[in-house]
Parts: C-alpha cells; sequence; structure tokens
C-alpha cells in the first residue's frame, strides 16, 4: 500500500477540477474566433478568469494565463534586475540578485518595491510577509494560508495549478490592471497581448475550479487538522530520534510541510529508504531533487552543506490520515535505527 506524503512537488486533482475539464472537452470553438462556437469558448475562459480573480481578490487586476509558474515567474520577471533572498524556488531564482538577507527565517526586505518574496518557500514551509513587494511567488502559499492580490499591494504574483488540485501545465501571472508587461511568447496576442498562443481551455477550467474549493477549503478550517497531524508527526520522530532538527519549528509554517534533518544520514538516501517502504517524500522541491546541486535554501538559513544534504521534506495533504503519518514516523524510525547501529559498528 503506497502513502503520499509529497503534496508541496504535486497535489492529486480535485474533482472539481476534474468535472470542470471534462465539461471544458465539449467546448468546440476556439476562444480568439467571433462565431458563436467561439463566443462560448471565450465565456468559458473569461468565467475562469473572472472566478480566479474573486478567490484571489484581485478584482483590480488582470489575470494572465501560462503553462505554469515558471513561465509566469520569466514573464513577470525577466529584465527587472530585482533582488531576492536565497530561499527562492529556481523558477524565480533564474531572475534575480540573490542578496536579501535572512535573519531567524525571515526575509529582510530593505526596498520591497525592488524586492521579490515568495509567500511559503516549498522545502522548509516558511511563510513571509509578502506586503508591497515587486513580486511573490504564491504557488505553495495560494489555498493553505490567507492572501488576498488587492489588500497585499503587491506588484505582480505568480501561481502553479497542480499546487492546489488543479491540473499540471497551466498557472497565471496575477497584475494590476494595465500594468506594461513584456511578452516573453509573441504571435496572436492573445491574454491582452502579453503571451501569444491558444488558450488550453481545458487546463484552465480544471485550474479555476480547484482555486475555487481550495479557497474554500481554506475558509472552512480544514488545513487547521493537517497542521495537528504534522505536529504529531514531529513528535513521533522527535521521540524516535532526539537530535533531529525540525527546520522552522516554532516560526509560522504552512500547516502540511516538515522538514527534519537527520545528520549522517543523506537526504536522498532517506528518500529511496522511505519509497521502498511504500512512503513517497523527497529531499527538497521536485525541481531541484535528483540534480548534483544541492538547493540552496537550508544554506540560506545558516544550515551548514552536510546538515543541508541530510534534510527530508514530508508534505501532507488534505486527505492524509493519522495513521499514515504514525505509520510513516514507525518505518522511519526503524531504519534511522538501522543507520546509526551501522555507523557504530
Amino acid at each position: 500500500m503506497r502513502t503520499y506524503l509529497d503534496h508541496n512537488a504535486t497535489t492529486p486533482l480535485r474533482h472539481e477540477a476534474r468535472d470542470a475539464m471534462i465539461a471544458a472537452m465539449d467546448v468546440l470553438g476556439n476562444p480568439s474566433s467571433v462565431h458563436a462556437e467561439g463566443r462560448a469558448a471565450k465565456g468559458l475562459l473569461e468565467r475562469a478568469r473572472a472566478d480566479l480573480a474573486e478567490v484571489l481578490g484581485a478584482s483590480g487586476a488582470d489575470i494572465i494565463f501560462t503553462s505554469g509558474a515558471t513561465e509566469a515567474a520569466a514573464l513577470a520577471l525577466a529584465g527587472k534586475g530585482l533582488h531576492a533572498a536565497g530561499l527562492e524556488h529556481a523558477a524565480v531564482a533564474a531572475w534575480v540578485t540573490p542578496d536579501l538577507a535572512v535573519l531567524d527565517g525571515v526575509v529582510q526586505v530593505a526596498e520591497p518595491a525592488q524586492s521579490v518574496v515568495q509567500l511559503a518557500n516549498s522545502e522548509t514551509g516558511l511563510i513571509q510577509k509578502v506586503d508591497g513587494v515587486a513580486v511573490t511567488d504564491i504557488t505553495q502559499g495560494f489555498g493553505r494560508v490567507p492572501f488576498a492580490f488587492d489588500w497585499s499591494g503587491v506588484g505582480a504574483a505568480i501561481m502553479s495549478a497542480h499546487k492546489f488540485g488543479g491540473p499540471k501545465g497551466v498557472g497565471a501571472l496575477i497584475v494590476p490592471q494595465g500594468t506594461d508587461v513584456q511578452a516573453q511568447i509573441r504571435g496572436g496576442g492573445q491574454e491582452m497581448g502579453r503571451r501569444s498562443g491558444t488558450e488550453s481551455l481545458i487546463l484552465i477550467a480544471g485550474f479555476a475550479a480547484a482555486a475555487k474549493a481550495a479557497e474554500k477549503d481554506l475558509a472552512d478550517g480544514k488545513w487547521e487538522q493537517v497542521a495537528q497531524f504534522r505536529n504529531i508527526l514531529e513528535k513521533a520522530i522527535e521521540d524516535a530520534a532526539p537530535d533531529t532538527i525540525f527546520v522552522g519549528q516554532g516560526a509560522k509554517r504552512l500547516p502540511n510541510t516538515s522538514c527534519f534533518i537527520s545528520r549522517g544520514w543523506k537526504g536522498e538516501t532517506q528518500v529511496m529508504a522511505m519509497d521502498l517502504a511504500g512512503f513517497a517524500v523527497s529531499a527538497g522541491s521536485a525541481c531541484s531533487s535528483g540534480k548534483v546541486k544541492a538547493s540552496g535554501v537550508l544554506p540560506a538559513l545558516g544550515f551548514d552543506d552536510e546538515a543541508a544534504g541530510c534534510a527530508l521534506r514530508v508534505s501532507l495533504g488534505l486527505e492524509t490520515t493519522e495513521d499514515e503519518v504514525l505509520r510513516f514516523a514507525r518505518s522511519w524510525a526503524r531504519k534511522r535505527q538501522k543507520i546509526a547501529a551501522t555507523a557504530a559498528a
């Protein structure tokens, strides 16, 4: 029996998104066509855009649909010369100068209008204040912690649907209405001339439906139970291995995320061991795991390279049960004991 504990990498498709996508498959027209079929497709596209704006608290914003947060980051950041800390996802880090300091897990922002700050970190779950920054990455935070585009005063936000139960391959850049955005993909002038190419109507329909469901789950307090299970997991791990270091414990974190360090046991080896035991977890961002170059997130938080190489991330979902986290903790502890015994021999 497999247990999926890697929801920060991707989440299961919500039934609301699946239903919306199936319905969209029957919409024939191209949203750019002017005939009845095209107008029907355009209507579906704009309803999805309006629904997403509503759940984002982005009434005075333009929503530009993209292939995901990576493309949205390029669209928002290319040529801007903005500054960030070493905590950003690789999709953002590729475009910024990583010179902002981090103190006790908090990004030190001197000039918000020249800074990029993520809402929540995918590897540690640490939550940041993003009010007034030039660009924020809400990919991990949306649907798990409160966020409103209009109230935050950010210059732009990027996101991806598959992190909250939507389909893979679709995301968005959100900017105030009328913002000058230099197109990176040019052609037919779709998406208000900022991102050419026929819109992926099926994926966009699933994106909007998942966003509405995710926002409702947050409002209903469903992530509070997940946070309790996360804490149960960490207590069980701590009881079994008291020398375990829990990154960000006691700070503001995503309710589902636990990143912990077990010195002497490489993160990738932990991932493989737990995979063989039937548990899907990771050693960090899915976009950095498996690469020769380790993520820079933990060193940016002050951990040495050896500790950073021994980190494991467990990220729970809304369907995760207490039994699953306890079974994981027991399995992890048994394997940890074997590693310790081998090292002592």
